[in-house]
């Protein structure tokens, strides 16, 4: 099955998909979500390796809520936007390539919030020992990668930059914890993955970086909401608060990287040594989502389509709302 027949099947079938992603990422955050007041306002948001949870929490940003967070956590970018495009969660934040899948599937939802950090973070790995000594001595070999990921669209850039394409080397789609297994086992070649996977295979599985996404990939993450959540005015004011502490967060965290990286080991299970590698190749702060960040998405998301893994045309501009950057800049004031 393919990416797009991925999403079409959850479209069809919402209620059993719905009740599949609901009970996923459930198990993955370790708990249910406790019951909210009567009357009181529930933002679902989706988070991934406990990343927005632990950001806003070290940064004191949890306190005095006006609303109610309930947390999803997810192994990667397209199931949360999966989730979001069947409203089972109301906003989450993703890497520069889960949008444009869903876009390319006209999956209901919207990015309006955008951030920027250092996308050497997307790495292409080697397992120690491996012969392979630059981009171009990929050919033909077998690469892990989360299929509609950061990851994914790095390897792309970084295979044209070496004069391949994707049909040059064999991807083996897998979420990160497969890709893990497969790379520590060697059943793979390489591994295209983020932090805090990068860090972690780096200090723990001995791993080499190939190459990276430094100066090919554009580094931008991205708040994504369900267009059902931007219709309910209780939801988008909360959405706008969410998206004004998350950017405080952000940089109160890049100032503050020892106690963010702590933070993020305790409530994730994280080693310290490997949330502090991955906060100290740098963390991502708000940046706006100007016309600049939407011609770089479009031009990822028609190398895409040049590459034939999206069947046509993708316009990411119809998938963006600029509706809260004023007021992020204002809180950031």
């Amino acid at each position: 099955m393919n990416w797009r027949d991925d999403w079409l099947t959850l479209l069809r079938d919402k209620r059993t998909r719905l009740a599949g992603v609901l009970v996923s990422a459930l198990l993955l955050s370790g708990c249910a979500p406790g019951a909210a007041e009567p009357g009181e306002l529930v933002l679902k948001v989706g988070d991934q390796k406990g990343n927005s949870q632990s950001l806003l929490s070290s940064a004191g940003l949890l306190k005095d809520l006006p609303y109610k967070i309930e947390w999803s956590t997810f192994t990667s970018g397209p199931p949360l936007l999966e989730a979001a495009s069947a409203s089972a969660i109301d906003l989450g934040g993703v890497g520069n390539t889960p949008p444009i899948f869903a876009a390319a599937a006209n999956a209901k939802i919207t990015v309006v919030a955008a951030a920027q950090g250092d996308a050497s973070s997307d790495a292409i790995l080697v397992p120690d020992g491996s012969p392979l000594t630059d981009a171009g001595s990929l050919r033909g070999k077998q690469i892990a990668v989360a299929k509609g990921s950061s990851a994914h669209g790095s390897l792309l850039l970084v295979l044209q930059r070496a004069g391949l394409r994707l049909s040059d080397v064999k991807p083996v789609f897998l979420a990160p914890a497969e890709a893990y297994a497969a790379f520590t086992q060697k059943r793979v070649d390489a591994w295209a993955v983020w932090d805090p996977y990068t860090s972690q295979a780096l200090l723990e599985a001995k791993a080499r970086v190939l190459v990276d996404g430094a100066g090919v990939a554009n580094g931008y993450s991205f708040q994504v909401a369900s267009r059902a959540a931007l219709t309910d005015s209780r939801k988008t004011g909360a959405i706008k608060d969410y998206l004004s502490r998350l950017a405080k967060a952000q940089r109160w965290s890049d100032a503050h990287r020892p106690e963010r990286a702590k933070t993020w080991a305790e409530e994730t299970g994280l080693s310290l040594p490997v949330a502090s590698a991955a906060v100290a190749r740098g963390v991502d702060l708000y940046v706006p989502l100007d016309a600049g960040v939407i011609q770089s998405e479009q031009e990822l998301a028609d190398a895409f389509t040049a590459a034939k893994v999206l069947p046509g045309k993708v316009n990411f501009a119809e998938f963006v709302d600029t509706r809260f950057d004023a007021d992020i800049q204002t809180a950031l004031k």
